[in-house]
């Protein structure tokens, strides 16, 4: 039986309606309707009444609809456990981390294992903190690369590498890069440029830099941190980042002074605990080494 066709079946329940489903599936309303008389001629039951315009489940597509549903999502959790198990046969790790991976540590790690284990096929995408937190509940990614601010989430094993602390970014004719530390109280008359990704619930700073949205502080909202320092360096507003999560080589106009109080986290590679693939294995091995090795825990 095709998949395909009781997607459709389970779409127009919830639609009602033939035009509607169409648009979300990207089928013509005449494919949703030869999929539903296919499946009602496959079955030999009714599974919609249609009268005047109007398409409602009968009570033999009530009874099969929740039977449908499961099929489906146990067919989609069969796809999930294939993709897994070719990614393990091909001997590749997939590894989703921070944009700011490259000024970490955890960069020179990643850099030295492929070059151990070439015949390992790495592929690395990028996001936020706060979808991070998540994403090894995705089977296909197998580590993460994060910044954690307060516990270690007791669901993966952690492997940290070094820490990491904020500060703001001014620029350099603004009174405030005169300042040894500042405090977030001396940013009240101050535009913020904000850079998005780093920024998530678990944060100390949540609240306040929610708290500077709400008040139309922010000038800049999104996540290029590159675009953050060109308007740093030509002299507008300032940025609440971490340390290490930058490169001001070429931005001669920007100054780095310590937020105080202090606000640290510390950065760490997770996975799912229990046996994983060959490949998961061998990294967690190499990257424990070579963090012991070279001092950065």
């Amino acid at each position: 039986m095709e998949t395909r066709k009781l997607a459709v079946f389970v779409d127009l329940a919830e639609t009602c309606n033939y035009s509607r489903s169409a648009e979300r599936l990207f089928l013509s309303q005449s494919t949703i309707s030869k999929y539903i008389l296919a499946l009602e001629a496959e079955w030999q039951v009714q599974l919609f009444k249609r009268a005047h315009r109007q398409v409602t489940l009968t009570p033999a597509g009530q009874r099969l609809l929740p039977q449908v549903k499961a099929v489906l999502q146990a067919t989609d959790q069969l796809q999930q456990a294939i993709t897994v198990q070719q990614q393990q046969a091909a001997q590749s790790l997939v590894i989703r981390g921070l944009p700011s991976l490259p000024q970490y540590q955890a960069f020179h790690i990643i850099t030295a294992f492929t070059k151990r284990y070439p015949q390992i096929k790495l592929h690395f995408s990028e996001a936020s903190v706060g979808e991070l937190t998540h994403a090894l509940d995705d089977q296909t990614v197998d580590l993460v690369f994060t910044r954690i601010f307060n516990e270690a989430p007791a669901a993966y094993d952690c492997l940290f590498n070094e820490s990491d602390q904020f500060v703001v970014l001014v620029p350099k004719d603004n009174p405030l890069a005169q300042r040894a530390e500042i405090s977030l109280p001396m940013l009240s008359n101050e535009s913020i440029l904000l850079l998005k990704v780093a920024v998530s619930p678990d944060n100390p700073l949540f609240a306040t830099l929610q708290k500077m949205r709400a008040q139309a502080q922010v000038k800049y909202d999104g996540q290029r941190i590159e675009l953050i320092l060109e308007m740093l360096n030509q002299g507008e507003g300032v940025s609440i980042v971490m340390a290490r999560s930058f490169d001001l080589t070429g931005f001669d106009n920007i100054k780095a002074i310590p937020l105080v109080p202090k606000v640290t986290s510390r950065m760490a590679f997770m996975k799912r605990p229990g046996p994983q693939s060959a490949a998961v294995q061998q990294f967690w091995e190499f990257a424990t080494t070579y963090t012991r090795q070279h001092g950065i825990a």
